[in-house]
């Protein structure tokens, strides 16, 4: 009797254990299948970060890229500059020397005025070496570009000459330069000076004029 009671007891253990089993077995496919969502859903969502994040990297790249090439066109200004500057320093850089050393041209050109015709021996020989100073001279600055500016007879260049006067003339065009009462000198071009001069216009109508 105690046998059989025994006996029943260990099968309703076993039939308990089966049961058990059986529903851990049911439950486990279902819960794969969350596992499973979970994994998916986490997948989705670390794209999406990774595709935001790559559109900010290729979004400052670019606005890199921008800066460089900006900075890139600035070095290429300063240079450009710079160069300009060493060849504007090369081709005026004696402007003031030249210009200093003008009075003293003017004054020997003076000093022949004063003593042309002169007949004295001695004044001859004054004048011949003024003549060779200042031819000297002029030769000298020649080397480095300066150019004497004497339009007479020359249409009248703002750019290049000062009006002190207009005269009337029925020989020469108007406009054009009668006379030079000072010469003017260019360096590499670059106006030094204007020549100072006089300039032509046409005639008043029933006015006679020689000029």
């Amino acid at each position: 009797m105690a046998d059989q009671k025994a006996g029943e007891h260990e099968h309703k253990e076993q039939d308990q254990q089966e049961q058990v089993s059986a529903e851990q077995r049911a439950a486990e496919p279902q819960d794969k299948g969350d596992a499973s969502s979970a994994e998916v859903s986490g997948e989705e969502l670390t794209l999406e970060q990774a595709r935001e994040r790559l559109d900010q990297a290729d979004a400052a790249a670019a606005a890199h890229q921008a800066d460089i090439l900006r900075l890139h066109a600035d070095m290429q200004n300063v240079r450009r500059r710079a160069e300009q500057d060493v060849e504007k320093a090369h081709k005026y850089g004696q402007e003031k020397l030249v210009s200093g050393l003008l009075p003293v041209l003017d004054n020997l050109e003076r000093a022949l005025q004063a003593v042309d015709g002169d007949e004295d021996a001695k004044l001859t020989a004054l004048r011949q070496g003024v003549e060779l100073t200042l031819k000297s001279f002029l030769d000298c600055l020649k080397k480095f570009n300066v150019e004497v500016l004497d339009p007479v007879g020359e249409p009248f260049d703002p750019q290049y000459h000062q009006a002190m006067g207009m005269q009337e003339s029925s020989t020469a065009e108007p406009d054009t330069v009668l006379a030079v009462m000072q010469k003017g000198y260019s360096l590499n071009s670059r106006v030094l000076r204007p020549a100072m001069v006089m300039v032509s216009r046409a005639p008043t109508e029933g006015v006679d004029v020689k000029a």
